[in-house]
């Protein structure tokens, strides 16, 4: 009997291996075989670089990259990228970034602000100070709208009239003072801000610069959405502000109760028909609407 079950081990010992090398054969024989991907050599980034940093043979080297998936203005060598010119960074690069064309200036070109303009735009600058400039946090590359508040006096100096005004939104900010480095992150107090505008724009701008004072309002980043505007003006101070989209801008109604006035504060686009008829209901047909 113990000869009988020894027999019967190595027999099924014997099967369950042969099952085993089977199953394996069969799953290398479904892996796919490896496809070599073909590549080709581009220039990259050894070492973040800001604006205005020389591209030399020491910041920059070449690495293979899948020909499939090259960016358009890549270089396939440094010897291309430099052999016509010096060029320098415009916008920044991160290590290991390929360098685009895009982002640095042509042989021999410098580092300007005019080389970073979007075509067709201008660069208009306008000054500002603490107060004027958000606290400094205002950098480059941000998104900011332009107020214009001003003050128009009467005839023979009186009867002035304070307003403030939205000139334009989503405003690019280019450089502030001398600086044009996107990358740069601490608040800075600056005296002028250059801003990307169109020519009409920039007719604008300069224009209400010279009616009263302009002030930049920060956008959120991300946020390229124009929103409603209309003008402020000193009668709508201390006046309560519609949320939700509203205007604000509100109407005093004067309702007689035979010898008793009372003052109603209502919307503007209310009409005066939809108050008369609710002060008549409200009054059992007593009331009188003025």
């Amino acid at each position: 009997m113990i000869v009988v079950a020894l027999v019967f081990g190595v027999l099924a010992v014997f099967v369950a291996q042969s099952w085993l090398n089977s199953q394996n054969d069969a799953r290398l024989k479904n892996v796919p075989t490896p496809v070599a991907v073909k590549t080709r050599t581009i220039v990259v980034a050894t070492a973040p670089l800001r604006f205005g940093v020389e591209m030399n043979a020491r910041n920059l080297r070449e690495v293979p990259w899948p020909d499939n998936a090259i960016p358009d203005g890549a270089f396939a060598s440094i010897e291309a990228l430099l052999s016509a010119g010096k060029r320098m960074v415009l916008t920044a690069i991160a290590e290991n970034e390929p360098v685009l064309a895009s982002k640095i200036t042509g042989p021999g070109q410098r580092a300007t602000l005019s080389a970073v303009l979007t075509p067709g735009m201008k660069a208009i600058t306008v000054r500002v100070n603490d107060i004027e400039g958000v606290a400094g946090f205002v950098l480059p590359g941000d998104r900011v709208d332009i107020f214009l508040t001003r003050t128009v006096t009467g005839e023979r100096g009186t009867n002035s009239n304070s307003s403030s005004d939205v000139v334009l939104q989503n405003v690019r900010v280019l450089a502030i003072d001398q600086i044009a480095d996107d990358r740069i992150d601490k608040p800075a107090v600056v005296k002028a801000v250059t801003l990307e505008l169109e020519m009409a724009e920039g007719q604008k701008v300069s224009l209400a610069a010279s009616l009263g004072t302009l002030t930049l309002a920060l956008r959120k980043a991300g946020d390229t959405v124009a929103q409603p505007s209309r003008q402020i003006t000193a009668e709508d101070l201390g006046k309560p502000q519609k949320k939700n989209g509203g205007n604000g801008n509100f109407s005093t109604i004067t309702v007689t109760r035979g010898m008793k006035k009372e003052n109603y504060s209502v919307p503007a686009e209310a009409t005066a028909n939809t108050l008369t008829n609710s002060a008549i209901k409200n009054q059992n047909n007593q009331e009188t609407t003025q």
